[in-house]
């Protein structure tokens, strides 16, 4: 059975990914391509619905991304958001200007709820803008259907050819009832049924696995982290003793992570894997001496993570395919799904050599995002602290080591991180047992950098020269936008006491006060 499908094309707006998520959330698949996709391309997936994104350009001007007129001429419902929404109207007739006043943030916009689009939403609704330009007149066709103190036409709608344009963000959380507006459309305009499961997506998944591995024998590389632990266990529904799992230990995981993943995994652990370590940290260190460029080390830590899994092939004999842990923000952010600028590449997508000794690759979780990952490992029996564990990036410490990766400077972050978790997670335990409840400040990812920066200090009356350490906890639904979490001064006060005593090698610990976007969560 063919899944209903609605496709987001991207003109380089940041959120491109936010508003798949969203879609997603309404249980409807959603997928990114970048505007330059051919129409009959398009067609051929024959999607339920298509919605366009932002982008930071202005669709008068000649050079400006744009799509075919024969989008809107296919019968299929159309969604734009802001300069979506604006091109919309520019190719159908309607005219765009500079406006008068810029909207950026927070606005109220007073809707008709009468259109489709805002069944249930408030007359009056809090909206998040972001724009230049205004629509000054609509097209041919099309009726107001929200404006704003300031903009005339916050919304417009065709209802006939089921064309709708919303020059806001409803992808966006500062837009109250954003998920609704977008639940509306997929509902009330596309007419989709909902069919985007985590069970059933598990269930289709390991039929498909094994169709295409047959008898295939597999290798499945396992970090430990939630995705290829995730990766692992659906492949081990899949085809059993087929599988082997060899685990890597590049000398840059958090500190005692091997011996953790060992112990969970292997001959003792609680899956019937066969399971093989790699120590391989002084090759890694080897590689990695005297790099300092970002890009550079992902490059070098993903092409040698294929050449130990290739050496690995070799030792039990033939291997058909190998399993990787890629997930779709890597997809993405790798600039393989859409048209945003590429954000860094990923060792699952854009690190691989040109030469890989199998016959093929199967990633499993390519579609998914990171909470749906989390979901199918509740449904695979997955136990919840492996499920729920912070994301940790593939090469590892290697990206939170700003200039060149020493075994010296992983031992540094190793010990500072962990006291850092440490604190962070006592204290949150804390606040449960004496509130009852979560602690509103806890971060859902936390760890220690660190920086390139040496500093002067006093310590035991003596001078000192050595490294600052950045501490970085950020707040979040779907690691694609971020918020600086706000641990208590005491908490950090007692973390930045225990590096500088117990870490050798530092004498200045820093918080990290910057959101995503501008800054990623990671640090390279």
């Amino acid at each position: 059975m063919k899944r209903e499908t609605v496709i987001v094309i991207d003109f380089g707006g940041q959120y491109n990914q936010l508003v798949a998520r969203r879609v997603r959330e309404c249980s409807v698949y959603c997928e990114i391509y970048s505007y330059k996709t051919d129409i009959e391309q398009i067609k051929a997936m024959n999607p339920k619905g298509i919605i366009l994104t932002g982008g930071p350009n202005s669709c008068y001007e000649e050079n400006s991304p744009t799509y075919t007129k024969e989008l809107f001429e296919l019968g299929i419902p159309v969604l734009g958001l802001c300069y979506g929404a604006q091109l919309m109207m520019h190719i159908l007739g309607g005219k765009v200007e500079k406006a008068p006043v810029r909207e950026y943030g927070k606005t109220d916009v007073f809707v008709k709820t009468d259109s489709p689009l805002f069944t249930d939403v408030s007359e009056k609704t809090v909206c998040w803008m972001s724009h230049f330009d205004y629509i000054s007149k609509t097209a041919p066709g099309f009726e107001i259907c929200a404006h704003t103190a300031d903009c005339p036409v916050a919304a417009a709608e065709n209802r006939e050819k089921n064309l709708y344009a919303i020059q806001f963000h409803p992808e966006v959380l500062h837009t109250q009832e954003g998920t609704k507006m977008l639940s509306n459309f997929v509902y009330n305009v596309c007419g989709c049924s909902g069919d985007w499961k985590m069970d059933s997506f598990v269930e289709h998944s390991i039929q498909e696995i094994r169709k295409k591995v047959g008898n295939g024998k597999v290798l499945c590389a396992l970090s430990g982290g939630v995705d290829s632990s995730v990766a692992a266990v659906l492949l081990s529904k899949a085809v059993g003793d087929q599988l082997t799992c060899v685990f890597v230990d590049h000398g840059l995981l958090r500190k005692n992570e091997g011996d953790e993943v060992e112990e969970v995994f292997g001959p003792n652990g609680n899956y019937d894997l066969n399971f093989i370590r790699v120590n391989a940290q002084e090759r890694f260190y080897g590689k990695l001496a005297g790099v300092t460029e970002p890009e550079q080390k992902r490059k070098i830590i993903g092409e040698e993570f294929i050449r130990v899994f290739e050496e690995e092939a070799k030792k039990i004999g033939a291997v058909d395919f190998l399993v990787q842990g890629t997930i779709y923000p890597d997809v993405v952010e790798s600039g393989l799904g859409g048209e945003s600028a590429v954000i860094k590449s990923h060792h699952n997508v854009g690190g691989l050599p040109d030469h890989v000794d199998f016959k093929d690759i199967i990633e499993p979780l390519r579609d998914l995002f990171k909470d749906e990952v989390r979901k199918v490992g509740l449904e695979l029996g997955i136990p919840d602290y492996l499920v729920f564990r912070q994301p940790f990036p593939g090469p590892g410490l290697g990206i939170r080591i700003i200039g060149d990766v020493t075994a010296d400077k992983v031992r540094i972050v190793q010990d500072a991180d962990a006291i850092y978790r440490e604190e962070v997670d006592g204290a949150a335990q804390e606040y449960k047992n004496e509130h009852g409840k979560d602690a509103p400040w806890m971060p859902n990812q936390y760890f220690a950098a660190l920086t390139n920066m040496r500093s002067v200090g006093v310590m035991g009356d003596e001078r000192t020269y050595d490294y600052a350490v950045a501490l970085r906890a950020v707040t979040t639904i779907d690691f694609m936008t971020a918020e600086s979490a706000e641990i208590p001064y005491e908490v950090l006060n007692k973390v930045m006491n225990r590096i500088i005593n117990e870490v050798r090698g530092v004498n200045r610990v820093m918080y990290d006060l910057t959101s995503k976007p501008p800054g990623t969560i990671e640090f390279e």
